[in-house]
C-alpha cells in the first residue's frame, strides 16, 4: 500500500506479521528549507540539554527545530546584556503581540512560559469554586492549585469520539464555578473543536463564570484564526486566552508564554508573577514572533512527520485521533506503558498512559530521521 505524502511513504507487509517502513529522498525544496535552518551546533557538553545522543525524544511535544536563527540572533544580543535587569523588552513584546491580534497592549500578561499563567489562573479562581474541566485536557497546572488545596477539577468525560463534549461542561457550570478551564486543540488528543460550536459554548459560559482557553498549539491548527477564542476576548466576554512561545517558535527551555484577556484580568494574573521574566526570553521572542519563514518551515516539517505516523497506523490499523498539533495521539491495543518501554529500549522516547486510558499513547513530532525510527519500531512493538 502506498502513501504519497511529503516523504512519499511507502509501508509494506502483513499487519500482525512483519510491517517494514521505508523513505525515499528528500524533496530539493526540503532539502534547502533545511538548509536555510541547519541543524544544531556541536556543543562541549552536548547531553546537558535536550536528548542524549542516540535517543529520538517523542515525548514532550517540543519543536527541535528552533530556535528560530532570528531568535538565536537576539539571544546572542541578550547575552551580552545579561548584566542587566530586562527593562522595555516586556513592553515591546507586549505591543507586537497586540498589534497582530488587534487588542491594546495592557490585555496581555506575559509570564514564564504559558505556564506560570496558567498556575496563576487556578490559584486564583480555584479558591471562588470547582474547575470545570474536560477528563483528560493539559492538567498540570490546574493540579498545581489542587496540590497546594487551593482549587479542585470537576472533570467532564469525553464525548464518544474522545472530543471534549462541550453540552456537558455547560450544563456543569453554575454562579458557584470557579473557572471553565478548555484545551484547543487539546492535549493528549490533539482535537480540535468546532469553532462555532466552540465560541458559542465559551460565550454562554463566560456569562456565569470565567473562561479560559489554553490555545498553546493553535499556530498549528489547520486554520488558526477561524479557531481562536481571541475575539471573543475582543468582544469583551470574560475569557482568557493564554498562547506560549514553547511549541511552533521552538523555545520551550527558553520559558515565554503569555494570556489575552481585559485589561482588568491581565494584570490580576501579571501581578502573580513571581519574578522577572530572562532578558534572554523575551529578546528571543521579540526577535522571532513574526519570522513567518521559520513559522512555515516548522509547520511543514510537523504535518510531515504527522503524516508519516497516521500513515503508519492506518497501515497497521490502529486507532489515530485526528490531530491538528505537533502530536498523535493513538489506540495501540496494548498497555501503553508497555508500548512505552518497548519504544524506550530501541531509543525512542514517548509518552505512557494518561490516567486510565491504558490502551492510548502519545507521541510527539520532532525531527524527520526520528519520527522515521518510530515509525519502524511501532509494527514490531505493536505485534510483539
Amino acid at each position: 500500500m502506498a502513501f504519497d505524502i511529503s516523504r512519499r511513504w511507502v509501508l509494506t507487509g502483513a499487519v500482525g506479521a512483519s510491517v517494514a517502513c521505508a523513505t525515499a529522498c528528500t524533496t530539493s525544496g526540503t532539502a534547502a528549507a533545511e538548509a536555510a535552518f541547519p541543524a544544531d551546533a556541536p556543543s562541549a557538553e552536548p547531553e546537558l540539554l535536550g536528548p542524549r545522543g542516540g535517543v529520538a525524544l517523542l515525548s514532550r511535544n517540543e519543536n527541535p527545530y528552533g530556535p528560530a536563527p532570528s531568535a538565536l540572533k537576539m539571544i546572542e544580543y541578550a547575552g551580552k546584556k545579561g548584566a542587566y535587569y530586562p527593562d522595555i523588552a516586556g513592553k515591546k513584546l507586549a505591543a507586537m503581540i497586540a498589534e497582530r491580534h488587534g487588542v491594546t497592549p495592557d490585555m496581555i500578561a506575559i509570564t514564564t512560559g504559558s505556564g506560570e499563567a496558567l498556575c496563576a489562573i487556578a490559584l486564583i479562581y480555584g479558591q471562588k469554586g470547582p474547575i470545570v474541566a474536560p477528563r483528560l485536557f493539559w492538567d498540570t497546572t490546574a493540579l498545581y492549585a489542587v496540590n497546594l488545596g487551593m482549587a479542585e477539577i470537576d472533570r467532564v468525560p469525553l464525548a464518544a469520539d474522545m472530543s471534549i463534549d462541550l453540552s456537558a461542561m455547560e450544563a456543569k457550570v453554575t454562579s458557584e464555578t470557579g473557572l471553565v478551564q478548555l484545551c484547543n486543540p487539546n492535549n493528549p488528543t490533539g482535537m480540535v473543536l468546532d469553532p462555532e460550536t466552540l465560541k458559542a459554548a465559551v460565550k454562554r459560559m463566560s456569562a456565569t463564570t470565567t473562561v479560559l482557553v489554553d490555545e498553546a498549539y493553535m499556530e498549528l491548527a489547520n486554520d488558526p484564526d477561524a479557531n481562536t477564542c481571541i475575539g471573543l476576548v475582543k468582544e469583551g466576554h470574560n475569557v482568557i486566552v493564554s498562547r506560549t512561545f514553547s511549541k511552533i517558535y521552538g523555545m520551550a527551555g527558553i520559558r515565554v508564554g503569555y494570556t489575552i484577556s481585559s485589561p482588568e484580568t491581565a494584570a490580576k494574573i501579571q501581578s502573580t508573577s513571581m519574578s522577572w521574566i530572562s532578558g534572554v526570553g523575551l529578546a528571543a521572542a521579540i526577535g522571532s514572533y513574526n519570522d513567518t519563514a521559520f513559522l512555515d518551515f516548522s509547520k511543514g516539517k510537523i504535518v510531515e512527520a504527522r503524516e508519516m505516523i497516521l500513515a503508519t497506523t492506518g497501515v497497521l490499523g490502529l486507532e489515530s485521533l485526528p490531530s491538528q498539533t505537533n502530536f498523535v495521539y493513538f489506540k495501540s491495543g496494548k498497555e501503553a506503558n508497555a508500548v512505552q518501554q518497548a519504544m524506550k529500549e530501541k531509543g525512542v522516547y514517548i509518552r505512557g498512559q494518561y490516567m486510565d486510558y491504558n490502551e492510548w499513547t502519545r507521541v510527539s513530532m520532532g525531527k524527520i530521521e526520528d519520527v522515521e525510527r518510530f515509525c519502524k519500531a511501532l509494527p514490531e512493538v505493536v505485534s510483539a
